[in-house]
């Protein structure tokens, strides 16, 4: 693809071109465009630019209007100029509405930190000091609840932290528990379940800690001695909880039946439809898709958006199907994490989704001309920009990949908003 250098005023109507210099250096929204009209053609040149990029390839033909006369000129100028102002005064709202997002994001990063600290500790003292790991759960879990129950709206972040190979069961465990809770409040389950969703969330996977670590971490496929002793954690960790008094029993079966599937070929049992306990069936769909996320054998990992789709494919029958689609209405259709190409050919990533606007996600947008400290975080607006495709993240050229920084571990955490 062929580049040039011109100056602003050897510039066409339809002509390609990439401002040079920052993105403050100039009131639009992107330095990379295609001039459509005379009044972007005048805002260019009046940057006081000593040279523009032009792309021949990527122009099109459009015919210059007839040239102004003087009075229509000075009225034609007064009105580009009017609105550069007006275009500088949108694009520094929005660079300010980015910042408001970086601060919303930042400060449920720091939220889901201090939560993953919290589940680190109780499981740590879960074997020496049982009564004190499940009153630290229910804490947190009451916390969570609140935040799910008293918000109007909630705004589901990615979390940017990166994944340490041996803390993988605390960040499922956190994800699980989130995501089952919401989950259940979408489900108009009552407070009490939604709690009950969560602590038995917290602990489904408690088992693995008698499981050998080198079965835990394998990639490759396990023998079936090894699955068959895999299979045992939810035995394992049932037989845990039930030696703590203050563990509600409501919360057994969640820990016991998060594998059983509803045509019976779960385990450890191979319960059927209805001998399934309901609040176990809800955390079943969201470990599958976690797991999905986050397989042992990374290379096999989807991104949020392809595991919800095999989701809804794959485990037809076997999962609740009413579970699994108020899941997939939940997470939105493009959920956080996902890599999106916009309708004006820009590539993104999806970081919230708001409950109430789930097809307007907030979306972080590559510009090569903006530093990724800075890089615009914008809301989509209905029928101005949305989103024309799911790209794969092993799409992506490795620079933008880095820009954009899609994330081995998902994970996820709520913002509530009254």
């Amino acid at each position: 693809m062929s580049v040039l250098k011109i100056k602003p005023a050897d510039l066409k109507l339809g002509y390609a071109v990439k401002l040079p210099g920052g993105w403050l250096k100039h009131p639009f929204l992107s330095g990379n465009m295609i001039i459509e009209n005379m009044q972007q053609l005048q805002i260019i040149r009046s940057l006081d630019l000593e040279y523009v990029f032009f792309y021949p390839d990527k122009s099109k033909k459009i015919d210059m209007p007839a040239e102004l006369n003087d009075e229509d000129s000075a009225s034609f100028n007064m009105a580009a100029s009017e609105a550069q102002i007006k275009m500088q005064q949108d694009k520094m709202a929005r660079i300010e509405k980015a910042k408001a997002h970086r601060r919303d994001i930042q400060k449920t990063e720091k939220a889901f930190a201090q939560s993953l600290v919290q589940v680190k500790n109780l499981m740590s003292k879960l074997g020496s000091r049982p009564l004190n790991a499940i009153d630290e759960a229910t804490g947190l879990i009451g916390a969570m609840a609140d935040v799910l129950l008293s918000s109007d709206s909630l705004v589901l972040h990615l979390i940017s932290n990166a994944n340490k190979e041996q803390e993988g069961m605390y960040y499922h465990v956190l994800n699980v528990s989130t995501l089952s809770m919401m989950l259940a409040k979408n489900l108009n389950l009552s407070a009490e379940q939604i709690k009950l969703v969560g602590l038995g969330a917290l602990f489904h996977d408690i088992g693995k800690v008698k499981i050998p670590s080198q079965i835990i971490r394998k990639t490759t496929p396990l023998t079936t001695p090894e699955e068959n002793l895999l299979k045992l954690h939810t035995k394992y960790g049932a037989d845990l909880v039930k030696l703590v008094e203050t563990y509600p029993i409501e919360a057994y079966a969640i820990i016991e039946q998060h594998h059983e599937y509803i045509d019976g070929s779960g385990y450890p049992n191979g319960l059927k439809g209805n001998a399934i306990d309901p609040l176990a069936k809800i955390v079943a769909v969201v470990n599958e898709f976690d797991n999905l996320c986050h397989p042992r054998d990374m290379s096999k990992a989807r991104s949020p958006h392809q595991a919800l789709a095999h989701l809804y494919r794959a485990m037809k029958g076997r999962l609740e199907e009413r579970e699994m689609k108020v899941m997939i209405k939940m997470m939105g259709v493009y959920p956080p994490g996902t890599i999106v190409l916009l309708s004006d050919q820009r590539l993104g990533i999806v970081m919230s989704v708001n409950s109430e606007n789930l097809l307007c996600p907030n979306v972080m947008v590559y510009d090569a001309d903006v530093p990724r400290l800075e890089a615009p975080i914008i809301t989509l607006v209905p029928d101005k920009l949305n989103i024309s495709k799911v790209i794969k993240i092993q799409a992506l050229p490795q620079h933008i990949a880095e820009y954009l920084n899609p994330r081995a571990q998902v994970s996820y955490h709520i913002q509530g908003s009254t």
